[in-house]
């Protein structure tokens, strides 16, 4: 099974900022985690971090054209802003868990809406980095 992990605006921060949030694993330490468990898994699994909304949008189309059953993502602060990305993956028939370190229900009111939950397959919050295993599991057992 082909999946890609994307992940959004400041998570190659990750291990640097508010830790408390967000632990203290960095980017790389996640990639590195999650792609041994997806060799594990029977899964081929690509990792990409963009700051940028339209890059993010691009990868999302991509992926309905390259054979990519699945996509894992964190889209950090346009989860909450980012009508683009919504719309980027309603176009798209690949299914999309959207993933969050932190609970964000927990967090500023602000982050308590989610633009790109109603077109997901689904929404994982609060689980630090096994967020994103639980992620590609829930992939994994839609098929």
């Amino acid at each position: 099974m082909k999946i890609l992990c994307l992940n959004g605006p400041n998570l190659n921060r990750l291990g640097k900022r508010e830790k408390e949030a967000y632990g203290t694993f960095t980017l790389a330490e996640l990639e590195t985690e999650l792609m041994e468990f997806s060799g594990q898994n029977g899964i081929t699994l690509e990792c990409r971090q963009s700051n940028h909304e339209g890059i993010l949008v691009d990868w999302i189309h991509e992926a309905a054209e390259d054979g990519t059953e699945g996509i894992v993502l964190n889209p950090g602060a346009y989860t909450h802003t980012s009508v683009a990305i919504r719309d980027a993956i309603a176009s798209v028939e690949v299914p999309v868990i959207e993933v969050h370190i932190s609970n964000i229900y927990k967090r500023e009111e602000f982050r308590h809406h989610s633009y790109i939950a109603p077109v997901a397959a689904g929404q994982i919050a609060g689980f630090g980095k096994d967020g994103y295993k639980l992620g590609l599991q829930a992939l994994l057992f839609r098929n």
